[in-house]
Order: structure tokens, then C-alpha cells, then sequence
């Protein structure tokens, strides 16, 4: 195997003078190649049939493949794996991304696979595929995670020791927690078919303007999530830290090399492939969304409202035209990172563009859940359709049971923020159902500020339902009850957990039930 130094035969006896032990000559060594660090998965476009798994190395290496194989039956197939590379505009430092596409699976199946590449000991992980067809499945969500490292040197001023004496004292380098480690132990203690990650996953923007490596970020990250995500697809959307200045014409080169996601033909080019894209699970369309797109605040590396030139609106409505046509399917979730509620009192807030560009289309063809981050605490609307017309074009509630929700009669809002970031405002919300909401922007930057301020209007919320006001971290749990068509009924019974310590453990907060008709049993 090129890269590995082949065993040499001994010809001297074990301790005769000037000679190794034949034992130390046997022995090969793998110095020169990087290890397979970092794996995760992503599902394919059409995920009962299709699995990408992925790793990272610091340089090129030879032959990146992935065995596959099953729990039965060993390991066989072999499966050439794509590179991709880019080079950060700040460190300069070159990433190579390794891509291997496994087709051909059978739905619900359960594989082991190992991925490898020359002079590397392989990695082995497992994944179960998705179902084909109505059954039942459960997945999780959260948003803004960071990574819990300590790659950033604390500078006491002059004069204040450090509390350890004449040792140095480090802390993250992104706003991350001990959280953000925890909550991998958590998820897999659920032990979902997949996790939706709802943007701003490990802050390397931030890493990067505080004089830190973004591309290190992203490696902790990943590092850091490999033990859930070797074993269940991860599936992103891209927040404002994913807008990494001077990394490509939009600042994402960095999320849309490491991700290999389902494809896209209305983000087929250069620019915006992987920005927005969907998939299938059961009878549950998944839509992903990247809504700096449309997002009036300002808060990425470079402003990026209007970037698409209006092809992932007309993306998206067509994606939801063709979900609510379909007899297959019952459901439609939407993940995006800025949402079109909250409650906070001094954090983002709502934003009014998302509410104008994609609120209508939501209710015209029904969306029923929407998952979203960007505020670091966890808050569900009521069911919405509709707005006031007002400057803040506020949604409007269809029902107000906080147990059993109908999405057939309004679209649930989530905020699930809360999955690790340090920046927690769980404390900072309006007692009262009031919210604020992006309205315009400053017409220039404060000084010192890297980008242009808010400007909000406060609104009442009739919208509100729950918030988390006590805890600090926390994902959701979704579990989809297809029904029968004798009923003709569908259920999502969703548990938000808040979870202590390396294991994970999980503690209840809100549960709740989504209920609708199914698509096969419409006249």
C-alpha cells in the first residue's frame, strides 16, 4: 500500500550487537499520512437509497475510499471517494474535503462502512438508511452549537495575576461551552435517524475575527460531533458564521466544501451549490433554506441580502408546490437559521424580510413546521396563517391548545437555539407576549462595529406560546406517527429536552403534538 514503509525480514537474531529487535523492524509506521478525522454523513437525494460519507485531512492524501459493508455480512464494496479543496483567505491554510457517494442502498437498511485513504488507519462508522414510503421515524433538531475548545490565550491587564499562577489560562475561541460537547452525548441518547443542525454550527467567522484559524474551528467542530455524526446524517443549513469573508463570492466555500448535500438543480452553479436544498424521510418533506438570502439584518462577514438574484424563492415555491401536490406526502418542515418570531428583548429578533418573502408562500401551500436558530434560547409560536396589517406584517394565530397543535390550520415556528453556544439569553425575554422585529438597517456601521446595526420595531405577540426562560441548552426530539388511512391522520409528538453532563442526560421541557390529515386520504 503506497505511503506505508513494507515490513522488513530480520537477518540477525534478537540481541545480537548493533542490530534492532526484529520485532521493532516489522513494525510499519504511518507518520507520513494524516489521519481520517472528522467523518460524517450527509444523506443523498434521496436518502432510503443514498448516503455520502465524508472526512477532513490537512493535505492531500492518496486513494480516499470507503468501504462498505453490513453487520451480517462484512466488508466488501469499495467506493472511490471525490476530494474537494479550498484555501482560507485569512491562515491561507488548504483544507481537502474527501467525498465518497454510496447509491444503491435498500431502504432502512443498517450498513458499516469504513473510510480510509493510503497510510491511514480506517475509520469505521454505521448508518441506517431512510424508509421509503409512510413510517414511522424520529429526528432532532438545534441550532448555534459552537465547539467547546480552548485554542484562545487569555491576556490579563497589567497587574491582574492569573488565577493559576504563572500557567496560562485559554478559552474557546468562538463562544462555545461545555454544552457543545455535551450535546452530542445527548442526541445520541435519543438515537435519531438524523439530526438537522439550524445554522451558525461552529462560529469559524468569529474564530476569524478574532485573529483565530477558521479552518481549526471547523475541524474542532467536526472533531468534536464525529462520535454522533459517523452514525446518523447531520443536516445543515447555513446561518450568518457560515459568511466567511474572502472564502468565495459569498463567503462559503468553507460550508460548501466539508458538506456534500442533496442535489439542487435551481443551485447547480458554482455560487450558491448546497445553499438550498430538500429531501424526502417517509412521508415528510425536509426543506432547507438559507435566509441571509432574504434577511434584512446584517450579521455575517459580507451583507448578502438578494445574492441569489430570486432563484431560491422560486426554488422554494416551486419545492412546496410540487410537497403539497404530492399523495406521498403529508408533511413539509422548513429549517432556516433566522426566524420569523421570537421573544426577545435585546437579542436579533424576528425579521421582517423573511416575513415578506417567505410567510406567504408558507401559508399558501401549508408548511406545517419551521425550525429555525439564530437566537440562543428555545420558543414555539401557536399555529400561524396569515398576518396583521401592520409595519411588522405580524403573524397571526390560528389556535392557541398548547398540547395538540393542527398543522392543517397554521405553520408552527420553533426557535432552537440553544444547542452549545455560550451566549445563551434564555434570562432575556419580554414578560409579556411582545416581540421585536428587523425592520431597516443603520445607513452605516457604528464605529468599531463590523456591520451595520438593526433597526426594530416591538410588536405585540399574539403569536407566543412557550419559552424556555429557565434553561440554558437544549434540541428537540421529533417523533412522526404516520397514522393509517383509516383514520386518515398523521402525528409528530415533539419533546424539547434540555440535557447535564459528558452522558447526555436528557430532561423534559415541552412536549407537545402535531397533528394533520394525510395526503392519501384528500378527495
Amino acid at each position: 500500500m503506497a505511503g506505508v514503509a513494507a515490513p522488513t525480514t530480520a537477518t540477525a537474531s534478537a540481541g545480537e550487537a548493533g542490530e534492532p529487535s526484529p520485532l521493532l523492524q516489522s513494525t510499519p509506521h504511518r507518520l507520513g499520512a494524516p489521519s481520517v478525522s472528522g467523518l460524517h454523513l450527509q444523506f443523498g437525494t434521496d436518502p432510503s437509497g443514498e448516503m455520502t460519507v465524508s472526512w477532513i485531512t490537512p493535505q492531500s492524501v492518496g486513494r480516499p475510499h470507503v468501504r462498505l459493508g453490513s453487520p451480517d455480512g462484512g466488508l466488501g464494496r469499495v467506493v472511490e471517494a471525490e476530494t474537494r479543496t479550498y484555501r482560507d483567505s485569512l491562515s491561507k491554510d488548504e483544507v481537502y474535503v474527501h467525498h465518497a457517494r454510496l447509491c444503491g442502498l435498500r431502504p432502512a437498511t443498517t450498513y458499516l462502512y469504513t473510510a480510509g485513504h493510503d497510510g491511514a488507519s480506517p475509520e469505521m462508522g454505521s448508518f441506517t438508511t431512510a424508509p421509503r414510503g409512510r413510517a414511522a421515524f424520529t429526528f432532532t433538531s438545534f441550532g448555534d452549537q459552537a465547539t467547546p475548545n480552548l485554542r484562545r490565550q487569555v491576556v490579563f491587564p497589567d497587574g491582574v495575576p492569573s488565577p493559576l499562577g504563572r500557567y496560562p489560562v485559554f478559552t474557546s475561541s468562538q463562544v462555545g461551552s461545555p454544552a457543545a460537547a455535551d450535546i452530542v452525548a445527548a442526541v445520541e441518547r435519543v438515537g435519531p435517524l438524523f439530526n438537522l443542525v439550524n445554522g451558525d454550527l461552529c462560529y469559524a467567522s468569529y474564530s476569524g475575527r478574532h485573529g483565530q484559524s477558521r479552518t481549526a474551528t471547523w475541524a474542532d467542530w467536526f472533531i468534536n460531533n464525529s462520535r454522533s455524526t459517523r452514525l446518523r446524517p447531520w443536516m445543515p443549513c447555513a446561518g450568518n458564521h457560515e459568511n466567511e469573508g474572502g472564502n468565495g463570492p459569498i463567503g462559503a466555500l468553507g460550508y460548501q466544501t466539508y458538506f456534500s448535500l442533496p442535489d439542487s438543480a435551481a443551485s447547480s452553479d458554482d455560487e450558491t451549490a448546497g445553499m438550498w436544498y430538500a429531501f424526502t424521510v417517509g412521508a415528510v418533506r425536509f426543506i432547507s433554506l438559507a435566509n441571509d438570502d432574504v434577511a434584512i439584518q446584517n450579521s455575517g462577514d459580507t451583507y448578502l441580502r438578494g445574492y441569489s438574484g430570486g432563484a431560491q424563492q422560486r426554488w422554494l415555491e416551486r419545492e412546496l408546490r410540487a410537497a403539497r401536490d404530492s399523495r406521498e406526502i403529508d408533511w413539509i418542515v422548513v429549517c432556516m437559521h433566522h426566524p420569523m418570531i421570537s421573544s426577545s428583548m435585546h437579542g436579533s429578533g424576528s425579521d421582517l424580510g423573511i416575513r415578506e418573502a417567505w410567510g406567504p408562500l408558507f401559508d399558501a401551500y401549508g408548511v406545517d413546521l419551521v425550525v429555525s436558530g439564530h437566537e440562543h434560547y428555545y420558543e414555539r409560536s401557536h399555529p400561524v396563517r396569515g398576518t396583521l396589517p401592520n409595519d411588522t406584517r405580524t403573524p397571526v394565530p390560528s389556535d392557541t391548545d398548547p398540547d395538540l397543535v393542527y398543522t392543517d390550520r397554521g405553520t408552527v415556528h420553533m426557535i432552537i437555539g440553544a444547542g452549545g453556544n455560550a451566549a445563551t439569553t434564555q434570562d432575556d425575554l419580554f414578560e409579556q407576549p411582545k416581540g421585536r422585529v428587523v425592520v431597516a438597517l443603520e445607513d452605516k456601521p457604528r464605529p468599531g462595529a463590523p456591520y451595520r446595526e438593526s433597526i426594530w420595531v416591538t410588536e405585540d405577540a399574539p403569536w407566543a406560546a412557550v419559552q424556555d426562560r429557565r434553561h440554558t441548552h437544549g434540541f428537540a426530539a421529533f417523533d412522526v406517527d404516520p397514522g393509517d388511512r383509516r383514520t386518515g391522520r398523521t402525528r409528530m409528538r415533539v419533546t424539547y429536552y434540555t440535557f447535564d453532563g459528558p452522558h447526555g442526560d436528557l430532561t423534559p421541557v415541552d412536549t407537545f403534538t402535531l397533528e394533520r390529515s394525510r395526503a392519501d386520504a384528500r378527495d
